[in-house]
Formats: structure tokens, sequence, C-alpha cells
């Protein structure tokens, strides 16, 4: 990779691609101050409590992995502070960071913002053409995830917005907070699947409104590396780090063939 942010070895490399296979926390801190120029994050959701959902028509385990389990709000609250504060870290005094999560993780992600000195831009809603139905009919049908943009709260920072270009992807018109969408489809998982894994044009859209040619986007729980992806082919740089071995893997897989 062009750019020698870390003197801790990559797991994977290439020109415009690193990958870590390692605890986020251990190469955040490798990492040179303020080197990032946009981060996108999809932390745990802490949603793995044995509940079922709906998958190809069959019920099936919400559980995720040992990574997804539920804990109490202290520690997930203060896993979401610690991991924000190392990102701030790295971040271009004018850099901006998106976060994803649901109704599980997303407040306290909004308060971890506030109190790691971050100021929130917008409250994207990624609205899901085609979310699994409700097995339970207990409730309403889960359709919905949101995106949290903010950048640093510091008086002089001014962030990067493409304005011009997100008004003409959306037919002249100035684009909403509600972003509508399918699910990951089956051909973007060739490699393997990841149970959250992000559609592509869902990271277009965040790729191409906060960052521009040459920039260095960071995801410090990476997974299949959709973010990676997207990068690549819109020509910016990649770090993306992951502790999971199988998820790593499926993250080269895809890199190298973008």
């Amino acid at each position: 990779m062009k750019y020698n942010i870390s003197n801790k070895k990559p797991y994977y490399e290439d020109e415009t691609s690193v990958l870590f296979l390692d605890d986020t926390f251990n190469v955040l801190k490798t990492l040179k101050p303020e080197s990032v120029d946009m981060i996108f994050a999809d932390p745990p959701y802490f949603l793995s409590n044995d509940g079922i959902t709906c998958q190809a028509g069959k019920m099936v385990s919400v559980n995720k992995g040992d990574w997804d389990k539920a804990y109490s709000f202290d520690e997930k609250h203060k896993f979401n502070r610690k991991w924000l504060k190392a990102c701030k870290r790295v971040l271009k005094p004018n850099g901006t960071i998106w976060v994803s999560g649901t109704l599980h993780n997303i407040y306290s992600i909004g308060t971890a913002l506030e109190q790691e000195g971050f100021k929130i831009i917008n409250n994207i809603t990624w609205q899901k053409t085609n979310p699994p139905p409700n097995l339970a009919c207990r409730c309403f049908t889960h359709s919905t995830e949101t995106i949290l943009w903010a950048k640093k709260n510091e008086k002089k920072a001014k962030h990067f917005f493409n304005y011009q270009l997100m008004k003409e992807r959306n037919a002249g018109k100035q684009q909403k907070d509600v972003w509508t969408g399918a699910l990951t489809p089956k051909k973007e998982k060739e490699y393997g699947k990841h149970p959250t894994q992000k559609p592509k044009y869902l990271l277009e859209e965040i790729i191409l409104a906060s960052s521009q040619e040459g920039d260095v986007i960071l995801d410090p729980f990476c997974g299949s590396s959709t973010t990676g992806v997207v990068a690549k082919e819109l020509n910016r740089f990649y770090i993306g780090i992951d502790n999971n071995q199988e998820f790593i893997d499926i993250s080269k897989r895809r890199l190298e063939d973008a």
C-alpha cells in the first residue's frame, strides 16, 4: 500500500489496500495520528440473544458469533466509547466517520459519539425493501438500520461533502436522509458469507458522498470488506481490520478480484 501508516505487519497488502488480522484496538493504536480521511464502522450490534429469524424461508438462529453476544448496557457502552476514541485519534481534523447500527446498539453509539467529542451531521435511515419477516408476530417487521454520520467537533474542522454529486445521483434533487434498497444480493457473497455484510450500493453512496479519490478509508470491523471493495473500485486507499480468520480471508479474496 502506498501509505505507510502502521509499523504492524499486515495479513494482506496490495497497492491500494491493507488487511490486518487482529483485534481492532491492537491495530488502531499503531496507526499514525490524523492519517485517515474517512471511517466506516459496522461494529457488533449485540443482538445474538438466542432468538430466531427467517433466512431464505427457513427459521434460523439470530446468533452470529461470540463477537456479537449481548452484554450489559454498561459493558456495551464502554466498548463503544473505547473504539470511537481510538478512531478519533487516527481521523484527520476534517475527516468524518459513519457508524451503522440497529436499535440494539445505535443509541449507545450516538451518545458515545458526543461523549468522545464528535458532532453528528446526519442520521441516515437505511430502509430495506426485502427484510426477513417477523416470525414471532408480536411486533412490527424490522426493516431499517441507522447510519450515523459524524465529524470531529472542532471549531475549524470543515468536513467534505460532495453535495453536487449527491444531487446529480438523485435526479437533480437534494438527497434526503432516508435511503431505500435491497439486502446484499447473492452475487456479492460468491467468496463466502458474512452475517452482516452490507450491499455495495450502500457503501458506494457513503464513500462518494464524503471522500475524494486518493483518500484513505478505514474500516475497523471490516468483516468481508465491502468497504474495501468499493474503495478500491473508486480509487481510494483502504485499511481493513478484523479478528476473524474466515472473514478476513473472504476480504482478501474479494479485494484480489476487485
